[in-house]
């Protein structure tokens, strides 16, 4: 719309719309943050299940995401990583997840232990890429593959 006004010459509206947008990304902005914040302070650290972590460690990374797509340069960057890192965190547990079911519910043990071992290899493989409150959230992960891979 930026584009289409300026072709125009309506610099008054052009003032306007980048104004407005300011406005708007600042409110984004705030409102990823916040959530951000209680994801990580309150609700990842609380979680009671691994379904519960799994869909807040997925809203982390979905909210990463919004922000790296109107973000520029690094603080894009910082975000994608962080989007990354939250989904694949999010995706070991669900990986675990699913070797627990082919234990207990398919009554299949060495298909259940091969996932477990498959997330755990593709894990510590990515370990040393992670920024330190990834890295922690990733050991966490980890340590819920081991124990089952242990069991």
């Amino acid at each position: 719309m930026e584009q289409k006004e300026k072709s125009r010459g309506t610099d008054d509206h052009v003032s306007l719309i980048r104004d407005y947008r300011s406005e708007v990304e600042s409110e984004v902005l705030s409102i990823c943050d916040s959530i951000l914040k209680l994801l990580d302070s309150k609700l990842i650290p609380s979680a009671s299940s691994a379904d519960s972590n799994v869909f807040y460690l997925k809203m982390k990374g979905d909210y990463h995401r919004y922000l790296a797509e109107f973000k520029a340069g690094t603080d894009s960057k910082d975000d994608a990583e962080s989007t990354l890192s939250a989904y694949k965190s999010a995706q070991d547990i669900a990986n675990a997840e699913g070797s627990v079911f082919h234990y207990e519910i398919l009554n299949s043990p060495d298909c259940a232990c091969s996932l477990t071992k498959q997330a755990f290899d593709e894990a510590i493989a990515e370990l040393d890429t992670l920024a330190e409150d990834s890295y922690k959230d990733s050991t966490l992960t980890m340590q819920l593959l081991w124990d089952n891979l242990t069991w």
